[in-house]
């Protein structure tokens, strides 16, 4: 396959790049050499890095350098091109006359694609005399970096072309989300301008000052950057430029911000002019200094509401589906979860009452989405109620302990009797066992994790007041086995297990993070085997799997001793596999299991099953368990699309099959 990418600026080298690594041919076209050379320069600036940081190797970027080749004649380029991207300026005139010679110049059937970010597919197709095979690609800001693809229909963008160019972004590494109708903004974008507009008439409006809103946004939100933080950073001379193009075909839109006329008629585009939002120094990656506490009193429903109603606008008109919103903003924008779980955990009731109030006080471009108005209107408020644009089944009725949550692909299981630091009596045990019993039978969920509620314990250990029964030595027999068998279940389940620790896990609460195939601590947490100091030893595998994982000497250690050890400790000694902050300690936590719900079902249970063998069994029968449940994985419809994604260069698909 050869690629024509038309422009050699920050996007069209960014996407040559891409695509050499993925190892497609392709032909840059610029203007003039000197704009080639540039081009060419950053490319082997940004392999040279992904070599640096150990990426790729030397060999593969020398690869990726050499199947690009560079002409400033579009018209013979264009006549041996399979596939072509324009990534211009944002000038539909100039766009429009490069389609023109796309058209005249491509072979029939090759598809053009544009990069643009705002302008109208459809009015770039009708320069051409192939409008069905035109089709806005717009990659993310930098390229070689950003993983997210938009594709983006024009009225006669036909389905063959969308899939073709849906399948490249893929070869290309990309994940790609597909904005089914050609209006201003797309998906990405017309979510990020609500917000960043509403901010900024927050500001305008004597609301909140510019810190308090990032500050809020940042710390609060848990955004990468406040939002006049990323206007200073990408330009507020683009995002004008966009809002207005916006703005200019929907004109019913809330209006402009003023400040951000201002700020473009004087120059002030953020950190490239040295002033915008902040005042810059000259420093090349130079950041405000934000405090955190700055936005407590900053009411987020209201800032983030207009952006909810547009991505209710979009899936209620069939621009974009839930997940595909959801991956956008994540993806394109960085956010630790998605726009529309966001606004499930504030409550859509709260999100509608918010745009009310606007539109009372600043008009009707404030009226809320007729689909949030039908979905608070039956209840579907969002997790509080059990479902919103987001499902959240909880089999309350079945259990008091615990808490069970879905989100495909993950299963949260919450102990839940923080008025006793989630200490595990009878009861709790039986839940969890049934829980996970019906766990093997839920095909949708590919991870669980077990958390514990109220903030301060995973779980303090086993509630002495409940253990009535153990009080001889029969009823402490029959109660250890019950609790062994959990543990056992949890170590053969089928599906990898999390243990998501934030605050103490002691006793039986570490021996039943010790079954689990992760352990994820926050930095507050304390870990340890006490029952030493109450005369006794760890009954539910805390001599047994805690030796297996961090050796005999630290397990004769911590037993023996029945100290508590903070989380770098049990991340030194290996009890820990990983340590982060309590801010932001479950989105982290989040974001490992939606990894490792990435890989493939099959080949997971595999491996969990092959390494406990070296535990239970003598070597050779763990080489040969090894090997066969090797031999039965390649017979699989998983192995066929891992070695079919590495060979294309492309993110795998696995369905467990």
């Amino acid at each position: 396959m050869k690629l024509l990418v038309v422009g050699a600026g920050v996007m069209g080298h960014g996407i040559a790049e891409v695509a050499a690594l993925a190892g497609i041919d392709v032909v840059m076209v610029d203007v003039s050499d000197e704009f080639l050379a540039k081009g060419l320069e950053r490319i082997r600036w940004s392999l040279d890095r992904f070599v640096e940081k150990k990426k790729i190797s030397r060999e593969e970027a020398d690869r990726a350098f050499s199947r690009i080749a560079t002409t400033t004649k579009l018209e013979e380029a264009a006549a041996s091109a399979d596939f072509a991207i324009e990534a211009v300026p944002e000038d539909i005139e100039l766009k429009r006359k490069i389609f023109q010679t796309l058209s005249r110049y491509c072979r029939p059937g090759v598809i053009l694609a544009t990069n643009t970010s705002t302008l109208p597919i459809t009015e770039i197709a009708e320069a051409t005399d192939r409008p069905d095979k035109v089709v806005g690609m717009h990659f993310f800001n930098p390229p070689p970096l950003m993983p997210l693809v938009e594709v983006v229909l024009g009225e006669k963008t036909s389905p063959d072309t969308v899939n073709a160019t849906v399948e490249l972004g893929r070869r290309m590494g990309k994940h790609v989300i597909i904005c089914r109708k050609d209006v201003p903004g797309f998906i990405v974008n017309r979510i990020l301008a609500p917000l960043l507009n509403e901010a900024c008439w927050m500001v305008q409006r004597g609301e909140a000052t510019v810190m308090e809103i990032d500050s809020a946004v940042k710390y609060r939100a848990g955004l990468p950057m406040g939002v006049f933080e990323l206007a200073d950073y990408s330009g507020i001379d683009v995002f004008y430029m966009a809002f207005n193009s916006i703005k200019s075909r929907e004109p019913s839109r809330i209006e402009l911000c003023p400040i951000f006329k201002e700020y473009f008629e004087k120059g002030m585009y953020g950190q490239k002019s040295g002033r915008g939002f902040y005042v810059y120094g000259g420093g090349k990656y130079e950041r405000p200094e934000i405090p955190r506490d700055a936005g407590s009193s900053i009411d987020l429903v209201r800032l983030f509401a207009p952006s909810i109603n547009s991505a209710a606008w979009l899936i209620r008109n069939g621009v974009s589906t839930v997940d595909d919103v959801e991956t956008g903003v994540k993806l394109g924008l960085g956010y630790p979860k998605g726009i529309l779980e966001m606004a499930d955990e504030w409550g859509l009731d709260r999100v509608v009452e918010a745009l009310e109030n606007l539109k009372a006080r600043y008009g009707e471009a404030y009226t809320p989405d007729p689909l949030l108005v039908e979905m608070v209107s039956k209840g579907r408020t969002g997790r509080k109620a059990g479902e919103g644009f987001h499902s959240y089944r909880q089999d309350t009725a079945t259990y008091s302990e615990i808490l069970v949550e879905r989100e495909p692909p993950l299963l949260w299981i919450t102990l839940n009797r923080p008025q006793r630091l989630n200490a595990l009596s009878p009861k709790l045990i039986g839940e969890l066992r049934d829980a996970l019993r019906r766990l093997e039978k839920d095909d949708e969920v590919r991870v669980v994790v077990i958390r514990g509620a109220g903030g301060r314990a995973f779980s303090a250990g086993a509630d002495i007041t409940s253990f009535t029964e153990a009080a001889t030595p029969l009823g402490a027999y029959k109660l250890l086995t019950e609790f062994q068998e959990l543990t056992n279940q949890i170590e053969s389940l089928s599906k990898p297990v999390i243990a998501a620790i934030d605050g103490y896990a002691l006793g039986g609460g570490c021996e039943l993070a010790l079954a689990c195939d992760l352990r994820i601590v926050s930095e507050r947490s304390e870990l340890g085997q006490p029952e030493i100091n109450l005369g006794i030893i760890p009954g539910a595998g805390g001599t047994q799997r805690l030796t297996h994982i961090v050796g005999l000497g630290r397990a004769m250690e911590l037993v023996m001793l029945g100290e508590r050890i903070d989380a770098e400790q049990a991340l030194k000694i290996g009890l820990a596999n990983r340590v982060y902050p309590v801010e932001g300690f479950y989105d982290r936590v989040r974001e490992i299991a939606l990894k490792l719900a990435e890989k493939p079902p099959i080949a997971l249970m595999a491996a969990k099953r092959a390494l406990h063998a070296s535990r239970y069994a003598p070597a050779g029968l763990g080489l040969d368990m090894e090997k066969s449940l090797f031999s039965l994985l390649i017979s699989t419809e998983d192995f066929a699309e891992g070695v079919s994604a590495f060979m294309s260069r492309r993110k795998p698909s696995f369905k467990g099959r």
